[in-house]
């Protein structure tokens, strides 16, 4: 089995280094294409408006100055002799639950294998509050990685999906299993900004995501995680609301 690895958090971030661990107790074949500098936040985003480079680290390890997206592309169409069989992106070094995941590269890079037909699969570690932002402990990752991923291997993906993996904030021994769920809704409009002023005088903005309260239901990523469960949700590309198909058609038939 072919793997092509990617992320958001650069070709650098321990995240990645965990995935390799992860990916070598499924293959032998194992290809990096990442983006050279952080890009969390990025989402699904394609560079246009400058050129992007692609940058070769060691024979299966490149490195793309661009987005999430762009590494993907480059990977599959540049950096690899072939298609691969399997993108894993990740781990990343924060949560990618409910809303977030229309943010998240992490998420877009596994979208955007998703678009050119190959099974895809996003994986992101959940850090304690005390570890956001800093040295994120990855260990519920590394040591059920490999356990979440196996049952994925020969599945059958429907087309344009994806999987979407949260590990909790807990040591692997205290994860309470795996849970098949729903993605969750966070209440964006109590999200902060912070304000401040440069050193040279000039207001700044901050966007804050801390303390953002969400409405998890009985059945989703942010009640698992709550619960020490790792959360696999299946997600699609396809964002038409079928339930409104109808009512809106009706404002246009009169």
């Amino acid at each position: 089995m072919r793997i092509l690895l990617t992320n958001d958090d650069g070709i650098n971030a321990p995240g990645l280094y965990v995935l390799e661990k992860i990916a070598a107790q499924l293959s032998d074949d194992i290809w990096i294409c990442a983006p050279s500098e952080e890009q969390s936040g990025a989402g699904h985003s394609l560079t246009l408006n400058r050129p992007v480079r692609l940058h070769q680290h060691a024979e299966r390890r490149f490195s793309v100055s661009g987005t999430p997206t762009d590494s993907v592309t480059l990977g599959i169409k540049k950096a690899m002799p072939g298609l691969p069989d399997l993108i894993l992106s990740g781990v990343n070094r924060g949560a990618n639950l409910g809303d977030d995941v229309t943010y998240s590269g992490t998420v877009s890079a596994a979208m955007e294998g998703a678009l050119a037909g190959i099974p895809s699969i996003a994986l992101s570690q959940v850090p304690t509050r005390e570890d956001a932002g800093r040295n994120v402990d990855f260990s519920a990752a590394e040591e059920w990685g490999a356990k979440v991923l196996r049952p994925l291997l020969d599945m059958a993906f429907a087309p344009r999906t994806l999987i979407n993996v949260n590990f909790p904030p807990v040591l692997g021994s205290d994860v309470q299993g795996v849970r098949v769920v729903r993605q969750g809704f966070h209440d964006y409009a109590r999200g902060s900004v912070v304000e401040g002023i440069d050193p040279r005088g000039f207001p700044y903005f901050w966007f804050g995501l801390h303390g953002i309260e969400h409405t998890p239901g009985r059945d989703t990523d942010l009640e698992a995680i709550a619960q020490n469960c790792i959360s696999v949700t299946p997600l699609h590309v396809d964002l038409t609301h079928t339930a409104s198909m109808a009512a809106l058609s009706a404002r246009y038939a009169q």
